[in-house]
């Protein structure tokens, strides 16, 4: 083989290279929005309505020992949603039945306890034969693959659509790595 047919199949294997990472990129960012989910009150959303915002997705309960994570989601609701943060509640009622009530007990729990004012949808499923496609797309992010464990996961995701984060339900969302994240997001 000549130096130049060498060098025009390495080229061309770099190219190869350089477009499949282009078009894994665009999968990926294309997934969150092509996403439509319901709101808590039933209406539904095109997730890419989202786009250009950093957002932070979290599976929710009301009657779970994390419960009280609604106040620190709605102050980093309060505090980035004018810098382009959205936290969006997903209720789940699949660990621990600690979500039992209705869209509307959901929503009167939500204000009335905790006075949440980012965006709420109607329950979900996050695992299993039923999940919901946002959630079949959040679980399969490559750097850390794998089914929902507990209420009040959370996942960061870029404002091109890509996941950057998963916090699992102990890491709080005041805490420093959370926080930190959302800030280095929203800085890009």
């Amino acid at each position: 083989m000549s130096k130049l047919t060498l060098a025009l199949s390495l080229v061309c294997g770099l190219m190869l290279t350089a477009v499949a990472s282009v078009e894994a990129a665009d999968k990926e960012a294309n997934g969150i929005y092509k996403q439509t989910v319901k709101t808590i009150g039933g209406k539904d959303v095109d997730m890419s309505q989202y786009k250009n915002k950093v957002l932070l997705i979290v599976n929710v309960a009301s009657k779970c020992g994390a419960t009280p994570q609604y106040e620190q989601l709605e102050e980093l609701h309060e505090q980035y949603s004018d810098q382009g943060l959205a936290v969006l509640g997903f209720p789940c009622n699949q660990f621990g039945k600690q979500e039992p009530g209705s869209e509307s007990e959901i929503a009167q729990f939500c204000e009335q306890t905790y006075g949440v004012k980012f965006d709420m949808f109607s329950k979900i499923d996050v695992n299993g034969d039923d999940q919901a496609a946002l959630y079949s797309h959040l679980t399969a992010f490559e750097g850390d693959p794998g089914p929902v464990k507990w209420n009040f996961e959370k996942f960061l995701v870029s404002k091109d659509g890509k996941i950057v984060k998963r916090f699992r339900t102990k890491v709080k969302p005041d805490a420093e790595e959370v926080v930190t994240a959302i800030k280095e997001e929203l800085a890009k």
